[in-house]
């Protein structure tokens, strides 16, 4: 009977490695999934998110268009020439601040986009997996020495 003991140590450890091994297998293939779900969200995320910005950007070149048709308008009506001296100041003054406008948006954008982006370097455990594996051989090897 004593005999079986260092057989049966050496086959319970065996099971003990195969089964860590394909639980390390399985939080692999997890840990991917997870990932290429991330993946997929982040694309949505982003996706929409530009989707957000061009409306935004169209919607203020339409603001743009109209404030600028509007100041034109009124200067031809008041005798100035909207083409030249302060009509096209002032269409200059509402274009930079259309551009300021924009670049604002555009950091704030990119900001969103940053702060939805998670790591692709996150850590799956597996490495933890292995080692524990060779611990449990390396308790068999003693076992069976001792």
């Amino acid at each position: 009977m004593a005999q079986l003991a260092p057989v049966v140590t050496l086959a319970a450890t065996g099971a003990s490695i195969y089964s860590q091994v394909t639980e390390a297998q399985r939080q692999k293939r997890n840990a991917a999934i997870q990932q290429q779900n991330t993946l997929l969200r982040q694309e949505a995320q982003e996706q929409i998110l530009g989707a957000q910005s061009a409306q935004a950007r169209a919607e203020r070149q339409r603001a743009l268009e109209r404030g600028i048709a509007a100041a034109r308008t009124r200067l031809a009506a008041g005798g100035v020439n909207p083409e030249d001296g302060s009509g096209a100041a002032f269409s200059a003054g509402l274009r930079s601040a259309a551009r300021q406008a924009q670049e604002a948006d555009d950091a704030t954008y990119s900001a969103r986009l940053t702060a939805n982006r998670r790591s692709l370097l996150d850590q799956d455990g597996s490495a933890r997996n292995w080692v524990s594996a060779g611990r449990s051989l390396g308790g068999a090897v003693k076992s069976l020495l001792d």
